[in-house]
Parts: structure tokens; sequence; C-alpha cells
């Protein structure tokens, strides 16, 4: 029912009445270029693939690494000496497949033409949804693709510059005992890295989530504050997941953001409920 009502309200702005199937063929086309877009973007990828494996790729897990170098100095300004610098890690990797290489190349292609075609991917999704919105709607939404992509890009540069170096420096020092070498498969560092990039790019749309949510009317600023602690919980759980480590201090750079990001969502939920409180007193 609730496709059904989304697809009534796209054809109020269409001169003509769209079928189901034409709503079906009109999103395949914005799935189609989407996919051209992402396609793209990784043969561009793909075309500096052996420098974006050295130089992107792999910088995180470098020594000389920018952050590493920003924490060690702050570490050092604030008293703690040499306790946030990040250890001298010899970093290689293995591949255990003929295959592995090869089809890591693809994989890595497609995750950066995705990374680089995210603003038109989802300015392909804005156009199909747009249609539902009334003009007030569309006039509320203005700048939307800008901050959606400013939130995703704040997202992947958190997890590259941020998350990943702390994954390396803390897998490849830890160790059970010296007799076990650390010898990890190059697939398995990219899976990793695709997760503390795209995937916290993806975490850092919560505000805006909140926000589609609470201007149709299934959450309210004060369940946010309400169910503020559980949302902290929850967040832990997240940064557990996400983090590689579980000292506090890596954990707090990882909770830190999400929650603020969590309060900014209170914010946005507050003002939506202002405005329309606001509209109800004009129309009464």
């Amino acid at each position: 029912m609730a496709l059904l009502d989304f697809l009534d309200k796209r054809n109020k702005d269409k001169s003509a009445e769209m079928s189901f199937v034409d709503h079906l063929e009109e999103l395949r086309w914005h799935i189609i270029r989407s996919l051209i877009a992402v396609i793209i973007g990784a043969i561009a990828v793909f075309v500096f693939i052996y420098q974006v494996v050295d130089d992107i790729l792999f910088a995180p897990a470098k020594p000389d690494f920018i952050t590493a170098q920003w924490f060690c100095e702050i570490g050092r300004k604030i008293g703690l000496g040499e306790g946030l610098c990040f250890g001298n890690v010899q970093v290689q990797f293995i591949e255990t497949t003929m295959t592995g290489q090869f089809i890591s190349s693809f994989t890595l292609a497609f995750v950066g033409g995705f990374i680089v075609a995210f603003p038109y991917v989802f300015w392909e999704f804005w156009k199909f949804v747009r249609p539902a919105l009334s003009t007030t709607e569309v006039k509320k939404t203005r700048g939307i693709i800008f901050w959606v992509s400013l939130l995703f890009f704040a997202g992947v540069a958190f997890g590259y510059f941020i998350l990943t170096p702390f994954m390396v420096n803390f897998y490849f020092t830890y160790k059970l005992s010296p007799l076990i070498e650390i010898k990890p498969t190059f697939s398995d560092y990219l899976e990793n890295f695709t997760y503390t990039t795209v995937g916290v790019g993806i975490l850092f749309q919560l505000p805006l989530l909140i926000l589609l949510l609470a201007k149709v009317g299934f959450l309210t600023a004060s369940f946010l504050r309400k169910y503020r602690r559980h949302a902290l919980v929850v967040i832990l759980i997240v940064a557990a997941i996400i983090t590689p480590t579980t000292d506090p201090f890596s954990l707090t750079i990882v909770t830190l953001p999400l929650y603020l990001l969590y309060e900014a969502g209170i914010r946005v939920a507050a003002r939506v409920e202002k405005k329309r409180a606001k509209n109800t007193d004009e129309w009464s």
C-alpha cells in the first residue's frame, strides 16, 4: 500500500497517468544511468589502479601517514608522550589465490567508482522521488543533494584518515604469541577498508534520516531525547563493530561523531516540529 500511495503521489506532477509498469520502467532507467556513472568512475580508477593502490589504498597502512603524524604530535603536546604515536609497523599482505589480486583490482575500482559517482547516484534517486513531494516540500528540501553528498564524503574521510590507520596499527601490533606471524591477505584488507570508508559514509546520513522520519511524523524530538541513553548504547555497539580496537580512546573517536550526529538529528526534528506547529497555528 505504501508503494502504491507513493506512485499515486508521483502521478500528480505528471501530464498523464502512469501505470505501475511505467513507474518501474522509469525507475529502471534511473538505476541504469546510476550504474553507468559508477562504471565510468570505476574505469577512471582502474586506469590509475597502480597509483590508487600504492598512494591511496595503502597510505593509511604506512607509518608516515599524515594522520599518524598528527596524533603523535597531539599526544606530545598534551603530555602523553608517545602514547598516541602509532608503532613503526611494517605492513605486508599476501594473496592465497591466483585470481585474488585480479578480482580485488575490480573490487577496488568499483568501490572508488561508487564514491566518486555518489552525488550523481543520489541525484538520480532524488529525481525519481521528487515528483511525489508537494511544491512546499520540494522547496524545503533544496540543497539536499549537497548535504547528503557532504555527509557521505565526511564519513568516508573520517573512515579513511581516522579509522583505517587505527585498524592497521592495532591488528599489526596485537599479538598472542611471538610465534604468530601476521600476514593478512590483500582481499581482507580491502574488505575492511571498504567497511571503514563507504560504510561510515552511509552511517553519517543519520541526521538526514531523522529529518525524513520527522517529516512523516514517525519520530519526534521528545522521543529522541527520551531514548537518548538507549541511542547511546546502540551507537556504542555500532562503534564497537566498526572499530577494530576495543580500547576507550578508539571507541571514543568513533562514538563521538556518531553521537553528535544523533544530537544534530534531535535539533533537526525539533525544527521540523516547530515549523509544523507554526503552520498549524496559521491555518487555525
